[in-house]
């Protein structure tokens, strides 16, 4: 019996694992490319052996050479983190630049379908609330965010090239802050940070005042929008992620107590150019994915905790 191939980017970290997990569920077979820079092999050992997944450890800034035939490539291959691509600047430019255009060109070869993940990041420290597709964004190009930032907007704008120059079939997913299993304690994103200290009985570090806001969407959620993206026929930037939004320093306190730790709340300065603010209006998703998010912050944040407390030693 045919079975469609995919080829996920990135394959090895924390969301792109799950994508892979959700494709082979779908009946699709998985070439997961990762040079494991942020990603690990641990988030895919459980496929290792299934005839329907095979690894290729490759930077993907370099050429890509996959014989047979590709239906779908899904670009998730990049640094996602504040902390790893404020490590890794010129690795998080490289690979949303050349690692794109490499990959447009692959799909261009095997007149594959491609999606790439693009982010919230792209409005920057936004001046619209919440931000809809539409929005243009605020963002400083030189500033040490500006890395990531403009990766994924010179991404867009490849993307979108490849489409109206070449006719790549092509996705565009602006991914809003998620979470859950498999997110490394060391990434520096809120969840993992807040969790690992209260843990370890440390003082919960935030950022500002903890004014701040956020808007959280569980993996499983933010996996099912990407999967109808792709098998969609919206070729314009979707928001995926979740609207219920709230302020850092609540975030902290929920963790505080969902761990029951006796951590208190300790402030640092606010890191330049860091969002006031962010929520996606995921109008444009609900329209024409018929997607929204349908786990709960409660109900996601404790199978995160349970996760680290599983695998983690904790």
């Amino acid at each position: 019996m045919f079975k469609p191939t995919a080829v996920v980017t990135g394959g090895a970290g924390f969301l792109g694992s799950h994508l892979c997990d959700r494709l082979i569920k779908e009946g699709l077979k998985v070439i997961c490319i990762d040079n494991l820079l942020t990603g690990s092999t641990n988030n895919i050992s459980h496929l290792f052996g299934n005839e329907n997944f095979l690894f290729e450890k490759h930077d993907v800034t370099n050429y890509i050479h996959l014989p047979g035939r590709i239906d779908y490539i899904l670009h998730f291959a990049s640094p996602a983190s504040p902390i790893d691509y404020l490590k890794y600047p010129i690795q998080t430019l490289k690979v949303g630049s050349l690692g794109t255009h490499k990959v447009l060109g692959l799909a261009k070869e095997k007149k594959a379908r491609f999606l790439l993940a693009s982010t919230s990041e792209v409005y920057g420290d936004p001046n619209v609330h919440p931000q809809s597709e539409e929005y243009w964004g605020n963002v400083n190009p030189i500033g040490p965010r500006g890395v990531y930032d403009e990766a994924k907007r010179f991404a867009e704008a490849l993307t979108m090239a490849y489409h109206r120059f070449h006719g790549v079939d092509t996705r565009i997913v602006r991914i809003f802050n998620t979470y859950g299993p498999r997110m490394r304690l060391d990434d520096g994103r809120a969840l993992p940070a807040f969790v690992g200290q209260s843990m370890r009985g440390e003082d919960i570090t935030v950022f500002g005042d903890g004014s701040q806001t956020r808007s959280f969407c569980f993996v499983s959620d933010l996996v099912d929008g990407i999967f109808k993206l792709l098998m969609s026929n919206e070729i314009y930037p979707v928001n995926i992620g979740n609207p219920d939004e709230i302020t850092i320093k609540e975030f902290a306190e929920e963790v505080i107590k969902i761990t029951k730790t006796m951590s208190k709340i300790v402030f640092n300065p606010l890191p330049e150019d860091d969002p006031k603010v962010r929520q996606p209006n995921i109008e444009k998703a609900k329209r024409v994915l018929g997607w929204s998010p349908k786990v709960s912050r409660a109900e996601g944040l404790k199978i995160t905790i349970d996760y680290f407390k599983r695998h983690l030693g904790c």
